[in-house]
């Protein structure tokens, strides 16, 4: 079962960041060059600078990783960054709009430490996607050179009874140490709570309850599999150091059973050409039902609020600039087709997705890892792609989300899945607290 703990994070001081909407940040892999600069630009000590470190003129190889160390050591001697007294957890709820929509949800989970296990049978952690080498190499470099957890990853417990739910409750009947709304409207809130001495049986509930059985990394592999080289890699010069906090990593534990959102991402076909798309728009009924009764707006209303559709029913939207159609999948045609692995994955909509563009359009996971798909979490902006033939988009594929049960039931079964399956939305904010190795 999973090790979870209480931890002294390092955070922001009150006293000299009056703002803590100034100095957060999205994750690092949702941060587009336009938005680092505006990060940068909001204030000096933006977590940005540490997260995300910008390559600068001048620079030698791994330069800009070294300069996050220097910025973060520098932060811990100004007191810009205070470590926390009493080892705590950090509870923390969002507020938002589901995406596309005028629905609002709430979410609310716990920041801690979670212990590194390779994945395997008999882990207490499950993953359920596969990772890409640049970002792993580019998260190891900044862990190795700053020796902290910038941001977490997320992982899913089921809270069987509500006893978690009952203790967050409890805990958050307080106003909040932080009180965000961000860009995107979310509205962000954060209660840190000791859990040592006579506090630890307050939270001891919910730490039980989150590691009743394995938690399933929902987002953040690449983090986590960074974690456990450099904890590796650690573990070889200090073999002889008892419970060493690198063998540790920052962790946002949801409860699964909450109301969670994923949005889908969208697919871009490039590089089809006018034949290209004329023969997959012939091909489509080997493998599905084709309604070509659409508009683009149709297909964008359908699809635009994704976040609340159930998923996993096989229903995809197409559009070309020759037109469109909205797609059933005949399961059984896919059948032989489809990569090995549990029912849940052979059935998943992205999986069933891969099958056909290999089957129709001959585009492999090579082809895919060289650029050949695009990818959107908008559906209109995904559609705008091919009517511009933006680095020729030729074909758009719309879908609905991954449901929460598969992705679990995915990790459960062993399997992974392919890249961008899932996006958890909100994500949570980067600089509300960090995960320093040591105790």
């Amino acid at each position: 079962m999973p090790d979870i703990r209480p931890f002294r994070a390092l955070r922001y001081d009150s006293a000299t960041i009056a703002e803590p909407a100034l100095v957060v940040a999205p994750p690092y892999d949702v941060i587009g060059a336009a938005e680092q600069d505006r990060l940068l630009g909001r204030h000096p000590a933006n977590v940005v600078r540490l997260d995300l470190p910008r390559a600068e003129l001048g620079d030698e190889p791994d330069d800009r990783y070294r300069r996050a160390a220097r910025t973060l050591a520098a932060w811990r001697s100004d007191g810009t960054l205070h470590k926390d007294p009493h080892p705590s957890i950090y509870v923390y709820e969002q507020s938002y709009r589901v995406y596309g929509t005028d629905m609002t949800r709430t979410q609310r989970g716990f920041f801690a430490r979670l212990r590194l296990e390779a994945f395997g049978e008999g882990s207490g952690v499950l993953p359920h996607e596969r990772t890409m080498a640049a970002p792993r190499e580019d998260r190891y470099k900044l862990l190795r050179a700053t020796g902290v957890n910038t941001s977490p990853i997320v992982a899913l417990y089921d809270d069987r009874g509500g006893v978690g739910d009952a203790v967050l409750d409890s805990l958050t009947e307080r106003a909040p140490d932080v009180d965000i709304v961000d860009d995107e409207r979310v509205h962000h809130r954060m209660w840190a709570i000791p859990a040592d001495g006579d506090a630890a049986d307050t939270v001891a509930p919910l730490l039980a309850a989150a590691a009743r059985e394995p938690v399933t990394i929902a987002d953040g592999h690449h983090r986590y599999e960074t974690a456990l080289r450099y904890r590796d890699e650690r573990r070889m010069s200090r073999s002889c150091e008892e419970d060493p906090a690198f063998d540790y990593v920052l962790t946002l534990f949801l409860d699964a059973d909450q109301p969670l959102t994923i949005l889908p991402t969208h697919r871009v076909l490039r590089g089809l050409g006018d034949d290209g798309t004329a023969a997959l728009l012939a091909r489509l009924v080997e493998l599905f039902e084709v309604d070509r009764e659409v508009t683009a707006d149709s297909l964008c209303k359908r699809f635009a609020a994704a976040g609340l559709a159930a998923g996993g029913e096989g229903r995809f939207g197409l559009w070309t600039r020759a037109g469109g159609a909205l797609l059933s999948a005949r399961r059984g045609a896919f059948e032989a087709f489809l990569p090995e692995g549990g029912a849940a994955l052979r059935g998943l909509d992205v999986t069933l997705l891969g099958a056909a563009f290999e089957r129709l359009v001959g585009i492999d996971e090579d082809a895919v890892g060289a650029g050949v798909v695009a990818y959107s979490k908008s559906a209109a902006e995904a559609i705008e792609m091919v009517d511009a033939g933006l680095d020729g988009s030729d074909a758009t594929f719309l879908l609905e989300p991954t449901p929460v049960a598969s992705v679990l039931t995915v990790a459960a079964d062993g399997d992974v899945m392919p890249q961008k399956s899932t996006y958890f939305y909100p994500k949570a904010l980067t600089g509300l607290v960090i995960n320093p190795h040591e105790w």
